[in-house]
């Protein structure tokens, strides 16, 4: 049996940027992505904390530094500027990988700063 469990995880981070004309994703600092374990591309699950929306699509690494959060093309649609989200990245395991597994999980401030790391810690 195989279960999907929880990789990475960046808790309380804020949109920076919302861009309708574009392909699509969700633009992250490759940072910020690289300390929640999450790969550039990978498919991720996005909850706006500020109005209850959810959506998958994938991490595209921006700009190294920056801390910018941007929906790209129709995922715009469900932010807007300082919207609070949650970025999910999931794995699959064995029953046997999963009964230890732990995800990297990062908590940032109203800065995009990291103030608290929890789970597997690099």
């Amino acid at each position: 049996m195989q279960k999907v469990m929880l990789s990475g995880k960046i808790h309380t981070a804020r949109l920076t940027a919302c861009e309708l004309n574009y392909e699509g994703s969700l633009e992250i600092d490759p940072l910020l992505l690289a300390e929640a374990g999450i790969l550039p591309y990978e498919k991720i699950l996005v909850v706006n904390r500020t109005n209850g929306s959810r959506l998958e699509t994938y991490a595209i690494p921006g700009k190294p530094g920056g801390k910018r959060f941007c929906l790209n093309g129709p995922a715009a649609h469900l932010g807007s500027v300082g919207d609070i989200i949650t970025v999910m990245a999931f794995s699959i395991c064995t029953e046997e990988e999963a009964r230890v597994a732990s995800p990297t999980v990062i908590v940032l401030n109203e800065n995009n700063d990291i103030v608290l790391r929890k789970g597997r810690i690099k």
